[in-house]
């Protein structure tokens, strides 16, 4: 089964109508068919922050969205850890050039050791890091 990485840019837009790429993840969704989707509780913690600031509805729309992933079989979600933490950290202060997040860090780790190529996403630093972002227009 083919496995791809999602990003919390992917699951906002997925979540939000309004967002500006809610449409084409939704068609990049449809046409990928059958996957395994792998996040983290990081990506998960950066969408609920992301939604507390749009009202009650979405807040509790992204609440009941984060449920549905952690139950759903084709979805893993994978915990932090201390020890992911630290490593992250290390890539982070490693790559002072770049303008990776630590959760950015955090998921290009747990990509190469998955060896995960794709990433529901439109972050173009999945791209700097080697990865194709799904929902970038990529030549």
């Amino acid at each position: 089964m083919r496995t791809v990485f999602a990003d919390s840019n992917y699951l906002w837009a997925i979540l939000n109508p309004k967002d500006e790429l809610h449409i084409k993840a939704g068609e990049v969704s449809k046409s990928l068919g059958n996957v395994l989707l792998i996040t983290t509780e990081m990506i998960l913690t950066e969408l609920l922050n992301q939604s507390a600031k749009h009202g009650e509805i979405l807040r509790g729309a992204a609440v009941q969205l984060v449920k549905q992933l952690k139950e759903n079989p084709n979805v893993k979600v994978i915990a932090q850890t201390s020890v992911q933490f630290n490593e992250a950290l290390k890539l982070y202060e490693d790559r002072s050039d770049k303008e990776w997040s630590l959760t950015d860090c955090s998921s290009f780790q747990i990509m190469q050791r998955k060896n995960i190529k794709e990433a529901l996403t439109h972050d173009k630093h999945f791209e700097q890091a080697g990865f194709i972002a799904l929902l970038r227009d990529n030549p």
